[in-house]
C-alpha cells in the first residue's frame, strides 16, 4: 500500500486548507482512513477518521466545526477540508490507512492504523 498526501502549505490564521491523499496498490474501499497530525515536540494525534463506506465520520473536538474529512472511493481518495484555522493546527499532517472487514467503523487513535503516508507541513501564521 502506497499513501500519497499533498495540500499542505503556508496560510494565515482564518484561512482555508484542503489536504488530498490517495491510496495506491490495494482496493481503497477495503480500508478505513484517517487524518493525523504532529507538531514539534509532541505525539501523534488523530484529527479525523473515516470508515470504508464514507457514512461514519469522527472529528477530534479541537477541529469540530472547522475541519470535514471526506472519501471518494471511485477515486481511491481522502480528503481533508481545513477552514477557520489556528497557528495551534501547525503540524506535519499524515494521511494514513488501515483495512478491515468492517464497512461502517472508523478508528479513532493513532495505534490503529498500520499505513502511513509521508505527511504534509501545514503552517498556520499569526
Amino acid at each position: 500500500v502506497q499513501l500519497q498526501a499533498s495540500g499542505g502549505g503556508l496560510v494565515q490564521a482564518g484561512g482555508s486548507l484542503r489536504l488530498s491523499c490517495t491510496l495506491s496498490g490495494r482496493t481503497f474501499s477495503g480500508y478505513a482512513m484517517g487524518w493525523l497530525r504532529q507538531a514539534p515536540g509532541k505525539e501523534r494525534e488523530i484529527v479525523a477518521a473515516i470508515s470504508r463506506n464514507g457514512y461514519n465520520t469522527y472529528h477530534t473536538d479541537s477541529v469540530k466545526g472547522r475541519f470535514t474529512i471526506s472519501r471518494n472511493n471511485a477515486k481511491n481518495e481522502v480528503y481533508l477540508q481545513m477552514s477557520s484555522l489556528k497557528p495551534e493546527d501547525t503540524a506535519t499532517y499524515y494521511c494514513a490507512a488501515k483495512r478491515t472487514t468492517v464497512v461502517t467503523s472508523f478508528y479513532p487513535g493513532p495505534s490503529y492504523y498500520d499505513n502511513w503516508g509521508q505527511g504534509t507541513q501545514v503552517t498556520v501564521s499569526s
